[in-house]
C-alpha cells in the first residue's frame, strides 16, 4: 500500500499506483451492486489533502488521470483535468476529523438507502453490526448533498464508527485502505438487507 500519510507538498512519487488502485476499487464498487451509474464517490488521503473521484464520470470510463487531487478546502493541488466530486467537502471534512482513517467511500446501496429514506439506522439486531465499530450503525440527519451541513452531520454520525447511513441519501464507510472501506460497505449493506427482512416478520 503506498505511503500517503506523509511526504512532500503535492502528490506522492507513487501517485500512479494509488490512482490505479482507486479506479480499481471504484469499479468493484459498482460491480458489487452497491452503487449505480455515476453516483457515489471515493477518496484517499494524500500529502496536503486527498485524491477523489471526479464528478459525473462513469467508473467504467474512468482512468487514473481523471482523479482529482485537492486540498482540505477543495482547491486543486495540481492542474486538474476534471472537477472533483460534488461531495468533496464530505470526504475532506471526514478525513480531517479522523486522522486514523485513510480512505472514505460513499455509495447508494438499495437496502441501506431504503432504511435511510425512513431516517433509520441499523440497531444491534445482529452481532455483525460491530463491523462498523460499535453496537449500532447510525443514520445522520438529512441535509442537502454537497453542503457543509451534511459533512458536519456525517462526521458526528461517524464518531467512534467506521460507517453510517445518510438520511434519504446513502451510506459512508471508512477504512485504513480503500479495500477495507469497500469491505465494510458490503457488510453494512448485507446487514441492512437482513434487518429489512427481519422487520417483515
Amino acid at each position: 500500500m503506498p505511503d500517503v500519510t506523509s511526504g512532500a507538498d503535492g502528490l506522492a512519487a507513487d501517485d500512479l499506483a494509488l490512482r490505479q488502485e482507486l479506479v480499481s476499487v471504484a469499479r468493484r464498487l459498482n460491480a458489487s451492486g452497491l452503487n449505480q451509474g455515476t453516483s457515489g464517490n471515493l477518496s484517499q488521503r494524500i500529502p496536503g489533502g486527498l485524491l477523489i473521484t471526479p464528478s459525473s464520470l462513469p467508473y467504467e470510463q474512468m482512468e487514473p488521470t481523471d482523479l482529482v487531487a485537492i486540498d482540505w478546502s477543495g482547491m486543486p493541488l495540481n492542474e486538474p483535468s476534471r472537477r472533483p466530486s460534488s461531495e468533496w467537502r464530505l470526504h475532506a471534512d471526514v478525513l480531517a476529523a479522523r486522522p486514523d482513517v485513510q480512505a472514505v467511500l460513499h455509495c447508494h446501496p438499495i437496502h441501506g438507502t431504503a432504511l435511510a429514506c425512513h431516517d433509520r439506522g441499523i440497531p444491534p439486531f445482529h452481532y455483525m453490526t460491530a463491523v462498523a465499530g460499535g453496537d449500532d450503525i447510525r443514520c445522520a440527519p438529512y441535509a442537502t448533498f454537497g453542503t457543509e451541513q451534511l459533512s458536519r452531520m456525517t462526521v458526528q454520525a461517524l464518531h467512534g464508527r467506521q460507517a453510517c447511513l445518510l438520511a434519504r441519501h446513502g451510506l459512508v464507510s471508512l477504512g485504513d485502505s480503500l479495500d477495507q472501506a469497500l469491505r465494510i460497505a458490503v457488510e453494512v449493506e448485507t446487514l441492512a438487507r437482513m434487518y429489512l427482512q427481519a422487520l417483515q416478520l
